[in-house]
């Protein structure tokens, strides 16, 4: 089952993005915290490419794509702008450092390593696409 989505790069969308994957993965009869740590997840990565990739250009827009297959959810999130947006890896924040430093921000990417069993940034043509994959027993 497929179910796709397209936004203009605005942070006034992402509420849109968390319903339209919510009412996708209740139609899943999943547990609540697995829809939950689901939509954080794709929210979080979407929330980046409007932000960090495009500049909430509402000119630009997002592809968001969700398959479940034999247990499997599949999200594939592919940016239009005009920017290659390639975070790099993401190791677990040393939240000691971050609290004494008073740091905000720079733990989303992480979060998302936890959430999801894969997490992939690549490019199609001059485009970003992130693949994001999870088991759902």
């Amino acid at each position: 089952m497929k179910s796709s989505l397209r936004i203009a790069c605005s942070r006034s969308h992402l509420q849109e993005v968390r319903d339209f994957v919510r009412n996708y993965l209740t139609g899943l009869s999943l547990p609540e915290i697995t829809i939950n740590q689901v939509v954080l997840a794709i929210d979080e990565v979407v929330a980046n490419f409007i932000i960090h990739a495009n500049g909430e250009d509402e000119t630009q827009f997002l592809d968001l794509e969700l398959a479940f297959e034999k247990q499997e959810l599949n999200v594939e999130i592919a940016d239009h702008g005009d920017t290659i947006y390639l975070p790099g890896e993401h190791q677990s924040p040393d939240l000691r450092a971050y609290i004494k430093e008073g740091r905000k921000g720079g733990m989303g990417m992480a979060l998302v390593n936890r959430l999801m069993d894969r997490v992939e940034f690549f490019t199609r043509g001059n485009h970003t696409v992130c693949h994001l994959s999870k088991h759902l027993a």
